[in-house]
């Protein structure tokens, strides 16, 4: 006979006074106005009709000097150049790689910018084109960096630094591209004894941190070794954690993740999706947060 788990109704949990400081967004919706002043411009998402500045979709105001734009709350995800993304291999064309990166089109790696293996840098050769589907082939997650933006909106990558390339021996978390923040490095090597890469697309790379930095997640050959148990309890946690940020709605960056693990460890990893167990660890993490900031 299979157990059933039963949960029984709790109160929420009120957050610090400190909570609401400061931490209201100007949430709107499609057809909201967002300001009557004429001297704003108009930036994505919005719209200009009788004098007034209007949503187009739904999701959180921001001003940039004089710039107001809505990024919508869920959306496919807009490259940027300079973005660092995490994308699976759908497709080995002629020079040049199909990659899918959670945008409307399909991202570009170019033959002529990758590293080959070893770091080294050169002409392309035929020999080289025909060798493609050695370095990278479909079904192959590799991270990357965005090199510009075609004119219809498809994304041109690049992988010239050994610490992109082929990923091997993790697990990939899909989120919405709204809730990762943006900073200034999206590799980060936790305390915990795992990595992540934190793709500006929603793809979320989690790995066991790699003892000799040289290999770092980088490089065209997969290493094949069994990951150890404690590294896989470490990774699965990370993951729960993420997935418990999500479902409340937190951003996601190397701070959040690391206090919602910390609030997780009396925890049993299979417990952490429990909706009591999800508020309760993501009470404790924002609260930390909130006190980080105060």
């Amino acid at each position: 006979m299979a157990a059933v788990t039963m949960r029984l109704p709790a109160l929420r949990a009120p957050l610090d006074s400190s909570a609401r400081r400061g931490g209201e967004k100007h949430l709107v919706a499609p057809g909201d106005t967002i300001t009557t002043d004429t001297g704003y411009m108009r930036g994505h998402g919005t719209y200009v009709e009788d004098d007034k500045l209007i949503a187009s979709v739904a999701g959180v105001v921001e001003r940039v000097n004089k710039l107001v734009c809505v990024r919508a709350l869920k959306a496919r995800y807009n490259g940027e150049i300079g973005d660092i993304v995490v994308g699976r291999i759908t497709e080995v064309q002629q020079k040049r790689w199909k990659v899918e990166t959670n945008s409307r089109l399909d991202s570009v790696l170019l033959l002529s910018s990758i590293n080959l293996p070893g770091g080294e840098l050169r002409r392309k050769s035929a020999e080289d084109e025909l060798a493609m589907r050695d370095y990278l082939q479909e079904g192959d997650l590799i991270s990357a960096e965005v090199q510009s933006i075609f004119s219809d909106g498809a994304v041109s990558l690049h992988t010239r630094s050994l610490k992109y390339g082929k990923l091997a021996q993790g697990v990939l978390v899909q989120v919405s591209p709204s809730l990762v923040k943006r900073q200034k490095t999206h590799f980060h090597d936790l305390p915990c004894g795992a990595s992540v890469i934190l793709g500006n697309n929603g793809f979320i790379w989690i790995y066991p941190t790699p003892e000799q930095k040289d290999d770092e997640a980088g490089g065209y050959t997969a290493n094949l070794e069994p990951v150890p148990l404690s590294d896989r309890e470490v990774i699965s946690r990370l993951r729960n954690c993420i997935m418990a940020l999500v479902t409340q709605k937190m951003m996601l960056f190397d701070t959040s993740i690391l206090y919602c693990y910390e609030a997780s460890l009396p925890h049993q990893i299979k417990d952490i999706l429990k909706p009591e167990v999800t508020e309760e660890i993501v009470l404790e993490a924002r609260q930390r947060l909130l006190d980080l900031e105060g």
